[in-house]
């Protein structure tokens, strides 16, 4: 319920900033007044009907994944293409309902409030909304297999920068001397694995060891609709340049061969 009601609202005033941006500029274009040379009202009916299809953008890039950094390179770039085309939209829609066209001008004012509120909103609420889900009881309470480097950095991660995945309990295969990571306590070993599952109430389970349990911690994970996650350093792959692909439809892990940062536009 409080993932939802999060989701809702950030998509909500992301519209009204989306709108409130392009009024904005029109009022700074024109002067604070309603000016019969280029009216409000066919202006908004452009911005109203190219609201929803920015955000429709948005969401096919996942920008609203709740565990997506807001600040990461990847996502800036997803909002500054869909306020791009948001930009484009309006344009679009206001000469074919209107035959006319309008101020260049207002078009790169509206585009660059759109995009630079849109930027400043999804940062701080990316805040707000990590605040909240971690709140007890943690919206998405998640489990870690495996005592090793990889499994302590995830957790001291997680941790620090307030990922929705909040850690509650640590279970090892074949044990561990460490009665706590980072807070988050270590219970035994998978021989309470269900147990552990249940008592948590866990919705996601990140397998960072243990290679061998695979099939029997995706089979609990599939049977209690649990997200299954795997560390690549399971698999031995400790490099962290590897990335998931699509090959004819079918899911691949591919790690490039050293090659140079622009070659990812290629491959």
């Amino acid at each position: 319920m409080r993932r939802r009601f999060l989701l809702l609202l950030w998509l909500l005033t992301d519209l009204a900033l989306f709108v409130s941006a392009y009024v904005i500029a029109y009022f700074l274009r024109v002067g604070w007044i309603l000016s019969s040379d280029f009216p409000l009202g066919p202006y908004m009916t452009a911005v109203l009907l190219s609201a929803p299809l920015w955000i429709l953008m948005l969401l096919v890039t996942r920008t609203f994944g709740l565990t997506r950094s807001q600040r990461s390179p990847k996502t800036i770039a997803y909002i500054c293409y869909a306020c791009l085309m948001g930009a484009a939209l309006f344009t679009l829609n206001y000469y074919f309902l209107n035959g006319v066209s309008f101020s260049r001008l207002l078009l790169v004012e509206s585009l660059f409030l759109s995009t630079c509120l849109v930027l400043a909103w999804h940062m701080l609420f990316e805040k707000i909304l990590r605040t909240s889900l971690r709140r007890d009881p943690p919206a998405f309470p998640t489990l870690i297999v495996g005592v090793t480097r990889e499994s302590k950095r995830l957790i001291e991660s997680l941790n620090q920068h307030q990922n929705p995945l909040k850690p509650v309990a640590i279970l090892d295969g074949v044990g561990a001397k460490e009665k706590e990571i980072d807070g988050v306590p270590v219970l035994g070993k998978l021989n309470i694995l269900e147990e552990t599952l249940a008592k948590n109430r866990i919705t996601h389970l990140i397998q960072c060891s243990d290679l061998e349990q695979s099939l029997n911690l995706l089979s609990a994970c599939r049977a209690r609709g649990i997200t299954y996650m795997l560390l690549p350093s399971v698999l031995g792959i400790i490099e962290r340049d590897e990335r998931i692909e699509s090959l004819e439809g079918q899911a691949v892990t591919v790690v490039s061969p050293g090659a140079r940062w622009w070659a990812g536009l290629f491959g």
